[in-house]
């Protein structure tokens, strides 16, 4: 039987020019979780994506000026931790904000944080979605197994599910695209259960084209910092 957690739920949803999708995004995560606190961590997009998140219900933290996903994110964190001996919620669930229609299949990550299975839940894409080279997904693999023992399927995934403790732990997330990564190095060194769970995504594809190239250059780029920031304090060798 599915736990009944919402309101007791807070869904931070990465976006950056999301125009498109995020209405979708939302409407899915409203359904799957009624009652949730939605905020949406806006990068500074250009296009309609904040005036879209608050017509469908949802706070939305962010600046003019783009801060990377990282910093974004850590600021919507920051938000849903409630302050003055407030309860925590039960779940805080982080997603992208590509997913569509799809995020109303992210359930079972919080089913498995809330029925205690693991303190981390990571959602492994069940179809490759994407045409990339793997540089950056089998870095990061890499990277963690090196820093902490934690053989990752989906090293980079955006889709996660944890308890407010692994929340806490973990932040401030590391800059840009090297949150993931770090994300999950830092759970498991502080003794946390983390578990990947196939779930059938969907989501915006990069392509091999040049504006793909370059945003999976970013990620690597970002990745690596991570990976040597951990390094450098003193654990994974």
């Amino acid at each position: 039987m599915e736990a009944e957690l919402a309101p007791g739920i807070a869904v931070i949803v990465a976006a950056r020019d999301e125009a498109d999708r995020i209405a979708a995004t939302l409407g899915a995560l409203a359904e799957a979780f009624p009652g949730a606190d939605l905020v949406v961590a806006d990068d500074a997009s250009t296009d309609s994506t904040a005036e879209i998140a608050r017509a469908h219900g949802a706070r939305v933290v962010g600046g003019e000026r783009s801060r990377g996903k990282g910093a974004n994110v850590t600021a919507a964190a920051y938000t849903v931790l409630p302050g003055g001996g407030e309860p925590d919620p039960a779940v805080i669930m982080l997603c992208d904000g590509d997913l569509g229609d799809s995020a109303a299949r992210l359930r079972p990550l919080v089913d498995a944080v809330a029925d205690g299975d693991c303190d981390l839940a990571v959602a492994a894409f069940a179809r490759r979605v994407g045409g990339g080279l793997g540089l950056a997904v089998g870095f990061s693999a890499r990277a963690i197994e090196r820093l902490c023992g934690f053989r990752a399927r989906a090293p980079i995934s955006g889709q996660r599910a944890m308890r407010p403790e692994v929340l806490r732990a973990v932040l401030p997330f590391a800059p840009g695209f090297g949150m993931e990564t770090a994300m999950t190095v830092d759970a498991v060194r502080a003794g946390f259960r983390v578990e990947e769970l196939e779930l059938d995504l969907a989501h915006r594809a990069t392509g091999r084209t040049l504006g793909g190239f370059l945003h999976r250059g970013r990620q690597l780029r970002d990745i690596v910092r991570a990976f040597a920031s951990r390094r450098r304090a003193g654990h994974g060798g």
